[in-house]
């Protein structure tokens, strides 16, 4: 498969605080890629480089062959779902508007959405399992529901690549189980290129058919299943430490 997302030897630091060092990374077009490591690794910091809201100190980035500004000034190239995006209770608009926001990006802020475009937000919303709310306000639905939606707001465009940071953050099992479900069937039909960061080496492992460690330089950077387990205990020794968990040797698998 022919490489969409190209970094070529990364540096960046907030000041002389060095966060990201000599990153090499290759994302294939149509590949699902989850970037995992400890709080501070910098898995932050490499989204925002990516949205091209951050400049490099060193190295590059391409995505289908742009600078990452490039990129989303495109507005059909990258979509992307913050951490923990929520809709207030009396948010005035409701699920079909908001997923037709993304569509601005695209079209401009003073233009018409075209027939095309409005009837795969409609196709989004079957999609997600939400077509029958589609007149209901977002701040009624519960977190995993408006997780779906925003979600299918980044897709409207029909982007190349999807960015998701911590998605699985603040939703219960069931709504985790629920969205790993609906991203792969949206990857699988939409040709989609995925890159996640989370924590959730759980949902990661689920998702992702490649995997990358991150913590100031690249770990491991291949399918989830060859990653050693002691690389996982390591990479999140300082974690376990602040959670009152003693990191241990992982006998198969990831950590709770």
């Amino acid at each position: 498969m022919p490489t969409l997302v190209d970094i070529q030897n990364l540096d960046f630091a907030y000041g002389q605080q060095l966060v990201l060092k000599h990153i090499d990374l290759a994302i294939e077009a149509g590949s699902t890629l989850g970037i995992i490591g400890p709080n501070g690794g910098g898995k932050t910091t490499l989204m925002r480089l990516l949205l091209g809201l951050y400049r490099p100190r060193r190295g590059h980035i391409t995505i289908a062959g742009l600078t990452p500004r490039q990129a989303i000034a495109r507005g059909d190239l990258i979509g992307y779902l913050p951490q923990l995006p929520r809709a207030a209770a009396g948010f005035p608009m409701n699920v079909r508007q908001v997923v037709q926001m993304g569509l601005v990006g695209k079209t401009g802020m003073l233009r018409s959405f075209s027939p095309i475009d409005l009837r795969f937000v409609e196709e989004l919303l079957e999609k997600i399992g939400l077509r029958s709310q589609a007149d209901v306000p977002v701040g009624e639905l519960s977190g995993g529901q408006q997780q779906r939606v925003f979600i299918a707001r980044a897709l409207a465009p029909r982007p190349k690549l999807l960015l998701l940071d911590e998605p699985t953050t603040g939703v219960d099992r069931a709504a985790q189980q629920l969205f790993i479900d609906s991203l792969q069937d949206l990857q699988r039909t939409l040709g989609l290129t995925v890159v996640l960061s989370s924590h959730d080496l759980r949902a990661v492992s689920a998702i992702a058919d490649r995997i990358a460690c991150l913590n100031l330089t690249l770990h491991y950077h291949d399918r989830p299943q060859d990653m050693p387990p002691e690389l996982v205990y390591r990479m999140f020794a300082c974690d376990l430490a602040a959670s009152g968990l003693a990191a241990r040797p992982a006998i198969q698998g990831a950590p709770s």
